[in-house]
C-alpha cells in the first residue's frame, strides 16, 4: 500500500487535538485541506478513523488502533530529528580516535582537554594502537579518525594532514657518558646494546629504513612496547635508546640521560591526523580537527 506519508502527519495532529482546525492551525494549511487528507487516507486504508462531533473529533475504533502506531512512530522520528541537531550544535555525539602512545602523550591530550570543556556531553573514545594498525582501524569504520606518525603509507581514499614536527634521537645513561662529547657515526651503534621499539611501528621502521641508508643494521638486545619503557630501560643503563624526543626531554635536561650526538642527524617527522573519504566526520569529530589543524 502506497500511502503519502504527509496523510499521516496530519492525521497524528488530528487525533493529537481532536481537532481539525487545531491541526489545521498547527500545520499551517487549511481546514479543508486537512479534511480532504483524512479522506484520502481513509479511502486507501478501506476504513473510516474519525466521528465528527459538535466539539470536534473523535476516534472510531479502527481510528485508535492506527494512531497508537502513528503517534510512536511519528514521534520517534521527532525525537531523532532532535537527536541531530544535539549533534550539529554539538551537545549530543560521540568521537572515535585512534591514536598511540606517543601521540596521545606529546599531542592529543591538552587538545582532548580543551575540546571536553568547550563540549561536555560528546563522548570521546580513543583506541591505542601503532601507526599501521590505526590505519586498518581507519579503513574499517571503526574509528573517525587517526592521529599518527610518519611514515605513513598512504592507501587510496586516506587523507594525511601534518600537524606537528617530531626527532628521533639516541640516549643513554650515566654507563656511556664517555659517549657525551663525541661526534659518532651510526655505524658505532652496531656495537653498542641498543634498546627500541618493537618492529610494527612507524617509528622503529623509520629509524630502520634511515640507517639501512647509512649501511647500518642494529641488532637491539631489547625491543620494547612503549617508548616510556625504554626510556626507564636506559635510565637502568641497560643499553643505548632509540627515542623520540619528546619521551626523553626531561631526563635529559635533568641531565640523568645524555643524548648522542652524530655526524649527521636522522632528518625530522611529523604526527599527522589520517582521515578517510569513505568515512564521512561527524559534526563533533569535524569541530576537533578544526581545533587541531588551524
Amino acid at each position: 500500500m502506497d500511502i503519502n506519508l504527509d496523510y499521516y502527519k496530519i492525521f497524528y495532529f488530528v487525533g493529537k487535538f481532536q481537532s481539525i482546525s487545531k491541526a489545521a492551525e498547527q500545520l499551517s494549511i487549511s481546514q479543508p485541506a486537512v479534511s480532504q487528507s483524512i479522506k484520502q487516507l481513509e479511502s486507501a486504508i478501506e476504513a473510516p478513523l474519525f466521528i465528527r462531533t459538535s466539539k470536534g473529533v473523535r476516534f472510531t475504533s479502527e481510528g485508535e488502533v492506527l494512531f497508537s502506531y502513528v503517534k510512536r512512530g511519528y514521534e520517534s522520528i521527532i525525537l531523532g530529528e532532535n537527536k541531530v541537531k544535539e549533534m550539529l550544535n554539538l551537545q549530543y555525539g560521540e568521537i572515535r580516535i585512534g591514536a598511540s602512545d606517543m601521540t596521545l602523550q606529546f599531542y592529543l591530550l591538552p587538545i582532548l582537554e580543551k575540546f571536553h570543556e568547550l563540549y561536555p556531553k560528546i563522548k570521546v573514545t580513543v583506541t591505542n594502537g601503532p601507526t599501521p594498525e590505526t590505519l586498518n582501524f581507519l579503513q574499517e569504520g571503526k574509528i573517525d579518525f587517526g592521529v599518527v606518525s610518519s611514515p605513513v603509507t598512504i592507501k587510496q581514499g586516506i587523507k594525511r594532514n601534518e600537524v606537528k614536527e617530531i626527532e628521533d634521537i639516541f640516549v643513554a645513561g650515566s654507563k656511556f657518558s664517555y659517549l657525551k662529547n663525541q661526534i659518532l657515526e651510526y655505524k658505532q651503534l652496531e656495537k653498542l646494546p641498543i634498546i627500541c621499539l618493537e618492529g610494527n611501528t612507524s617509528t622503529r621502521t623509520y629509524v630502520d629504513s634511515y640507517l639501512w641508508s647509512k649501511n647500518v643494521v642494529l641488532n637491539p638486545e631489547f625491543e620494547l612496547a612503549t617508548s616510556e619503557i625504554i626510556v626507564q630501560f636506559a635510565l637502568r643503563n641497560l643499553g643505548v635508546a632509540s627515542v623520540v624526543r619528546d619521551f626523553a626531554r626531561k631526563y635529559l635536561e635533568r641531565e640523568e640521560l645524555i643524548e648522542l650526538k652524530f655526524s649527521e642527524t636522522i632528518p625530522k617527522r611529523n604526527f599527522c591526523i589520517v582521515t578517510d573519504d569513505n568515512n564521512p566526520l561527524s559534526s563533533a569529530a569535524q569541530k576537533f580537527i578544526d581545533m587541531i589543524v588551524i
